[in-house]
């Protein structure tokens, strides 16, 4: 699940960077939708239009750890259970 969005990041990494150095950026069938400050923001704003399951948040930085890239969606949906939880 979602390794065709994480081989466009690859594949395209080096133009990115140019575009999107620092910033998380959402990926959907080979697409930047947005480019954002915190994954949180990143999270937050995907996830109006596109269910869980079907974008990739992605740091956008010169030498990405590949497993951490590979859960980062994982961990944004862990932060955001726990976020909705505790406002509970």
């Amino acid at each position: 699940m979602l390794e065709k969005e994480y081989n466009f990041y690859l594949k395209n990494q080096t133009e990115l960077l140019k575009k999107y150095s620092g910033k998380f950026i959402v990926i959907v069938d080979e697409k930047v939708l947005g480019a954002y400050q915190t994954e949180k923001e990143a999270f937050d704003e995907a996830i109006k239009t596109h269910e869980l399951g079907t974008f990739l948040i992605q740091e956008c930085t010169p030498n990405p750890d590949k497993k951490c890239t590979k859960l980062s969606y994982q961990k944004t949906c862990q932060y955001k259970s726990a976020v909705d939880q505790s406002n509970t």
